[in-house]
Parts: structure tokens; sequence; C-alpha cells
């Protein structure tokens, strides 16, 4: 087991080391970087103003900061050293100039591990129970029926439904029940505790349905082509006979080994759940990290991207990591050190 996970983290360290090399080169081989981006107007701190043509022209001391005078490895070489050496990602070039990238992403973390913690609770909370329950009963009028429903769901985007559901449900629509956009209410203040938590509640409901729907419909068939797949096992038939309950059966015996597949899904889980949708943070206006990866993306902000990207690649990495070690859990038979 010790010298799987050595070799793993290794394995892990390098893989994310060529995550790291190939999105450093891939946003320098790309045309314009943060020193001549005019999005933020001719006051950011990446840019100036050429009075004779109207045009950026580039800040020679903020590309030499950001090493954007050095040949792209070289850049890349530096970056690392201060990441490694001295834990700094360096600071906002564009999106909040100045400000150490750390900080800036700190402060919008919360808001989306808030948002997609009752995002993931809710599609789990359903789909498993949902998906055992359609396998119990496969090919009954209720398997079918949800099944088209299903796919509906999933097949509907999430764009259209987020305004779809502002223009029926939100202020200003046809039944305004919820908030426009944010997830705290205006004079949260002057609120009461108990009318505050009804507000909060009212403003996650429509983002935390944007977000769980999709994941929804597609987990709860998982759920159930696993059950399938063991449902009808020796196994199953052995426990029946020896008299134990159908919930015994179905719970303790049939759905531990139709785990594996959920185990699989669920090492995307860790980085979805800090990562932010970017979709449904711009609709209802919700300064998570899907805005701000959408604000770096645009305004070119290379320190913030490179944090983003190794934040998100360390935690897909640590995600694949947990799920073989849940994969020892849900079955013994399986030996990670082969």
């Amino acid at each position: 087991m010790v010298q799987y996970l050595i070799r793993r983290l290794l394995l892990a360290a390098f893989t994310l080391l060529m995550i790291l090399l190939v999105s450093y080169v891939l946003l320098r081989l790309a045309p314009g970087d943060p020193t001549r981006s005019s999005m933020f107007g001719s006051d950011s701190a990446g840019a100036a103003v050429d009075s004779s043509k109207g045009t950026p022209t580039p800040n020679r001391a903020m590309r030499e900061k950001l090493n954007l005078d050095k040949p792209i490895l070289t850049g890349f070489a530096l970056w690392l050293r201060d990441v490694t050496l001295k834990g700094d990602f360096g600071t906002s070039a564009s999106v909040d100039p100045g400000r150490p990238v750390t900080t800036v992403i700190l402060e919008r973390l919360p808001v989306t591990v808030t948002l997609n913690f009752w995002a993931v609770a809710l599609t789990y909370l359903i789909a498993i129970p949902l998906g055992v329950f359609t396998a119990i009963r496969a090919g009954s009028w209720f398997d079918q029926i949800t099944a088209f429903g299903l796919f509906v769901l999933y097949s509907l985007p999430v764009m259209w439904v987020g305004l779809m559901l502002q223009a029926m449900l939100c202020e200003g629509g046809h039944w305004e029940l919820f908030p426009l956009k944010g997830l705290v209410p205006a004079h949260a203040d002057e609120l009461s505790t108990w009318h505050l938590q009804w507000e909060i509640i009212r403003h996650y409901t429509l983002p935390v349905f944007c977000l769980a729907y999709g994941g929804l419909a597609g987990l709860s068939r998982y759920a159930r082509n696993g059950m399938l797949e063991v449902i009808h096992s020796d196994y199953i038939r052995t426990a029946r006979a020896k008299g134990l309950s159908e919930h015994t059966v179905i719970w303790t015996h049939a759905f531990r080994n139709a785990l594996i597949t959920l185990i699989t899904l669920f090492s995307g889980l860790l980085p979805s759940l800090v990562a932010g949708s970017i979709l449904v943070e711009y609709i209802f206006n919700i300064p998570g990290m899907g805005s701000l990866s959408l604000l770096a993306l645009s305004s070119r902000d290379y320190p913030l991207q490179m944090a983003l990207f190794a934040f998100a690649g360390a935690l897909t990495l640590a995600g694949v990591l947990i799920a073989d070690l849940l994969y020892l859990a849900a079955d013994p038979r399986i030996k990670l050190t082969r």
C-alpha cells in the first residue's frame, strides 16, 4: 500500500508538472497578453495608450514582471521556481491588479464550494435511490417514464434552463418567487435570523437546481445500469435463497458491488466542487470560481490562470487517488499493489 501511494504521488506530481507546462506554453503562444489587454480600459495596470494611435501599448515593466520578455521555457521555469520554493503564485495582472492570486481565489472559493456542495448533495441523495429503484423495477411503466423524463432533463442546455427560470420564476417574470441574482439578500443585516435563512434558501434554489439537474439525470442512469449488472448474479440469488430480506439483498449485497461505477464518477467530484460553473454563475451573477475563471480568461491574466490550472489539476489528481482507495473499501478483492 505504501509503495503504491508513493508511486501514485510521484506520478501525480509528474502529471501535474506536464499539465502546467502545456498550459503555460499554450497561454504564451496564444495571441495577446495582459500587458496589451484593453478590456478594463486604458487605466488598467497592464496597458498604456499611445496618444498618436489611440491603441494600447505594452507595459514593459509588467512584461518583465511576468517574464514575458523571456523565452517560454525560461518563463515557465521562473514561475515554477517561485511556486515551489516560495509558494508564490504571483499577483493578478488585470482582474484585480497587484493582489496575490491566492487571495483572489480564496475570496471566491467559499461561495463556489457552498453552492456546489448543495448541488452535489441533492444530486446523490436523489439519483442513487432513484437509480436503484428503477433497476429493481426494470421494464416497468415507472422505469420507462423515468427514463424518458431523465433523458429529456439531461438534454436541456444549462443556459436555456437558467434564463427560462429567470423569465418565469424570478423578479420581473410571470411569478416572482425567487430573486433574480446573487446568493445574499440585500440589506441582510436588517433581517431577522429566520427571515435571513429563508431569503438565503430562496437565493440558492435556482442556481443549485441548474447545477444539479444534469448530474441527477446522468448519475441515476449509471446507478441503474450498475445495479442491473449485479442484481441477477448468482450470489444475489443465493442471498435470496438463504431467506435474507429484499432490503438486505439490495443494499448490502447488490449495491456494494454496483458502487465501482459510482466511485469512478466520484473521482471527478472534487475538482467540480470547487471549479464552479461559468454559465450558472454568469446567469445568476454569482461571484464564484466560475466567473473568476471567465474573467481571468477574457483579460489574459496569466498568473491567475496558472494558479487556477494548478488548483484544478491538483484536485483532479487527488480525486483519482481517492477513488482508487475507495475501490479497495468497496471491494476488498481489488489489490492496489498490482
